[in-house]
């Protein structure tokens, strides 16, 4: 009887209940940065639900923190690609492809910028090529990328594309600044972009969450204030915690949000809701 209760207990410790729901799905994940990234999260997730998953970086140092952060997975394909430059793009998508068999299922992008000195003062005195570079790599890549994963998510049959993005967006956030207008940027094109992929039976989606203590986080001025005002002031009176921001992903990839496209789901503990 014992023998059978420490079997049981291990049963449940080690499976999930999202073991198949994405089982022999392709992906390719951007933008993780370390063990607390949110795109490590969805990453550890979507690999828990069963998809072979692989990651794009930029820079030699973040290829090593992927490694090392991949090492118990199942070879993972970690492929460089500058987002800023088309051929980069281009050669990551093929490395992805050859992988893949010509295939890919679902991409999640979550990649922004925005120099230091846009995230600081006001955004009236973000200057020219600061403003360019903070729309390039934070909502122009998403088009770039999208563009390349098209012909490998038709080879599939369709797909799904996530993106992740912030309320910044929508209103104004104290020392958010060109991050703001980058990601109001982003949104209108995930709209977009629905409309041109929606007739190849792919889908694109954002979510917008919560504050979470991030290394891009790290260069908004008082961040630890907007934190503790989230807390507050949402419903939930707590702040959103990177699992769940995970789970949310994982519906909009898997086949449980079917018909769900060019939408910006709220994953915030419900502060968007609070005029107060």
């Amino acid at each position: 009887m014992l023998e059978l209760l420490a079997m049981l207990e291990t049963e449940v410790k080690t499976s999930s209940p999202y073991s198949q729901i994405l089982a022999g799905k392709k992906v390719l994940i951007s933008g993780v940065a370390n063990k607390r990234s949110i795109a490590w999260g969805i990453a550890q997730l979507f690999y828990e639900a069963g998809a072979e998953v692989a990651f794009s970086y930029q820079g030699e140092r973040l290829k090593d923190t992927i490694t090392d952060l991949t090492k118990d997975m199942n070879d993972p394909l970690i492929v460089e690609c500058d987002v800023t430059k088309d051929a980069d793009i281009n050669s990551a998508f093929a490395a992805v492809s050859e992988r893949f068999d010509g295939k890919l299922d679902i991409m999640v992008h979550c990649l922004a910028f925005a120099p230091k000195e846009t995230l600081e003062g006001g955004y009236i005195s973000t200057q020219r090529e600061h403003f360019a570079l903070a729309q390039d790599i934070s909502a122009y890549s998403l088009t770039a990328m999208a563009r390349a994963a098209k012909p490998l998510m038709q080879a599939a049959g369709g797909g799904s594309i996530l993106s992740l993005t912030y309320l910044g967006a929508e209103r104004v956030v104290p020392n958010y600044n060109m991050m703001g207008i980058a990601k109001a940027s982003l949104e209108a094109g995930i709209k977009y972009l629905a409309q041109d992929l929606g007739p190849d039976n792919i889908r694109i989606n954002g979510i917008s969450a919560g504050p979470v203590k991030t290394l891009a986080a790290r260069g908004i001025s008082d961040f630890t204030s907007m934190l503790n005002h989230h807390a507050e002031v949402s419903p939930m009176k707590r702040n959103v915690a990177v699992e769940e921001v995970a789970g949310s992903a994982l519906f909009l990839a898997s086949p449980l949000s079917g018909g769900v496209t060019g939408e910006i789901l709220h994953v915030d503990c419900g502060y968007n809701i609070m005029a107060m």
